[in-house]
C-alpha cells in the first residue's frame, strides 16, 4: 500500500528509485543510483506520463493501483522513448488494452518499430491541446534533446512542465521529492555530469527549446530523472543554458595517462605552478582510474584543459584517445588547450594531441611539452611555463 505522492489534488508522482543499476545505458556509472519517474493524472480521463523501466514495473503498477484501483487509463503520453522511460509500455498496453497512445510523428514509427503498436495512436503536433477534463495538456516537441522524438508536456492550468529528460539527474530521490524537501543543490554536480555526458552535443537544441517554451508560464518542472522543480526553477535554467552555450569558469581540468609516472610527474609539476600562479580551480584526473564522464563534466565547468599522454604504440594512450574521441564527438568549444606528453624512444602524442586541438577549433596556449623517458631539469621548466601560459590567458 502506498500514500500517493501528489504534485496537485490530481496529479500523482508514480516514479521509482534504481539503486541496483551500475551503468546507466550500459556506459555511465551511478554510484547514487538514479530515479525513474513517471506521473499520473486523475481527471474525467486518466492519463500515464510515461512509464520506468521494465525491472522496475512492479513497484510502478502498484502505485498506479494504489490512486486509479480499476479504473482504465485512457492516455499513455509517451514523451521519450528511450527504455528507462517506455520501458514498460508492452505491459501497460496488454493491462490497459483500449489505452491510446500519445506522441508526435517521430514517437508513432519508434513505438511500432520497438514495441509492434500501430492501434490507437494519436500524434500530436506543436501547442496541440488534449483536454482530460478539467486538465487541459499542450505538447511541444524539443528533437534532440537528446533524441529526435524528444517531447514535453506542459498543464495549461498548474502550469507544470513534464520535461522528459531535460533538467534531469543522475541520484535516487532519497525520500525527498521535491527539490524543497532536500538540500537539492547537491544535486548541481550530478545534473552537470548527466547533462554534460548525455545532452551535452546538442546544446544548440536546448537553446531552440528554450525559445520554444518561452512564451508559457512555468511554476513547476518534473523531469524524467531527479527531484521535481518548484522553488530552484531559475537554477536550473540558468545552468542549462550556461552549459548549453558551453560558457565555463576561470580554472583548469588536467587530465594525463601515465603508464610509469612520468608523465604523471609532468602533471604534477604544471598542477604547482598553476596554483603559484593563482589559480584556485585545479582538477587532476589520470584517465585510466577515473571514468571519462566525471572529467568531461568537469571539462564542462572550467575554461582551461591540459592533456597529457604518453606515447603508445606509435598513437596515444588508448584511455587518452578514448576520451578525446568523446569529446570530438560532443564538440566541445570555448576552451582554452594545453598539451604535454612523454616517450621512450619515438613520440606521437602530442602531435595527436595538436590535432585534436584543431579538430575541436579550441586555443592551444602555451607551447606543447615532450619529454624523452624520465622529466628532467629542462622540460621541467618547460612545463611551468605551459602553466604559466594557461594562467596568464585565463586571468587575462
Amino acid at each position: 500500500m502506498y500514500i500517493p505522492i501528489k504534485l496537485t489534488d490530481n496529479i500523482f508522482y508514480v516514479g521509482v528509485n534504481d539503486r541496483r543499476t551500475a551503468l546507466f545505458e550500459n556506459l555511465l556509472p551511478i554510484e547514487k543510483g538514479v530515479a525513474y519517474n513517471s506521473y499520473l493524472i486523475k481527471d474525467e480521463k486518466v492519463a500515464l506520463i510515461d512509464t520506468v523501466h521494465i525491472n522496475h514495473v512492479d513497484k510502478f503498477l502498484k502505485k498506479i493501483e494504489t490512486i486509479i484501483g480499476n479504473r482504465p487509463i485512457d492516455y499513455l503520453i509517451i514523451n521519450h522513448v528511450e527504455p528507462d522511460h517506455a520501458g514498460s509500455i508492452k505491459i501497460i498496453s496488454k493491462l490497459y488494452p483500449n489505452i491510446k497512445f500519445v506522441g508526435n510523428k517521430k514517437t508513432v514509427g519508434m513505438i511500432e518499430g520497438y514495441f509492434g503498436i500501430k492501434e490507437n495512436v494519436e500524434e500530436v503536433h506543436d501547442a496541440q491541446t488534449l483536454k482530460l477534463g478539467q486538465t487541459n495538456l499542450q505538447f511541444f516537441t524539443i528533437p534532440m534533446v537528446h533524441w529526435p522524438e524528444s517531447m514535453v508536456t506542459y498543464n495549461k492550468d498548474e502550469k507544470i512542465l513534464f520535461s522528459s529528460d531535460a533538467f534531469g539527474t543522475f541520484g535516487t530521490l532519497d525520500g525527498g521529492i521535491f527539490d524543497d524537501e532536500m538540500d537539492f543543490l547537491m544535486f548541481e554536480e550530478e545534473m552537470r555530469r548527466y547533462y554534460s555526458n548525455i545532452v551535452g552535443k546538442y546544446g544548440s537544441p536546448v537553446q531552440k527549446a528554450f525559445e520554444k517554451l518561452s512564451t508559457i508560464e512555468i511554476k513547476m518542472v518534473a523531469s524524467s530523472h531527479g527531484p521535481i522543480l518548484r522553488n530552484h526553477i531559475t537554477d536550473v535554467l540558468s545552468w542549462y543554458n550556461k552549459w548549453s552555450l558551453q560558457e565555463t569558469e576561470k580554472g583548469v581540468v588536467i587530465a594525463y595517462a601515465s603508464m610509469y609516472g612520468n608523465t604523471e610527474d609532468m602533471a604534477e609539476t604544471i598542477a604547482r605552478k598553476l596554483a603559484e600562479d593563482g589559480i584556485k580551480h585545479i582538477k587532476i584526473y589520470d584517465v585510466s582510474k577515473t571514468h571519462a564522464s566525471y572529467i568531461i563534466s568537469d571539462i564542462f565547468k572550467y575554461k582551461g584543459l591540459i592533456l597529457g599522454s604518453p606515447t603508445y604504440s606509435n598513437e596515444l594512450h588508448p584511455n587518452m584517445e578514448s576520451l578525446v574521441s568523446r569529446l570530438s564527438h560532443i564538440g566541445i568549444k570555448n576552451h582554452y588547450i594545453g598539451i604535454f606528453g612523454s616517450c621512450t624512444w619515438a613520440g606521437a602524442a602530442v602531435r595527436k594531441l595538436k590535432e585534436f586541438a584543431a579538430k575541436v577549433e579550441c586555443e592551444l596556449v602555451g607551447e606543447p611539452v615532450e619529454e624523452k623517458q624520465a622529466l628532467k631539469e629542462e622540460k621541467y621548466h618547460a612545463c611551468r611555463n605551459l602553466a604559466s601560459a594557461m594562467a596568464k590567458r585565463l586571468q587575462s
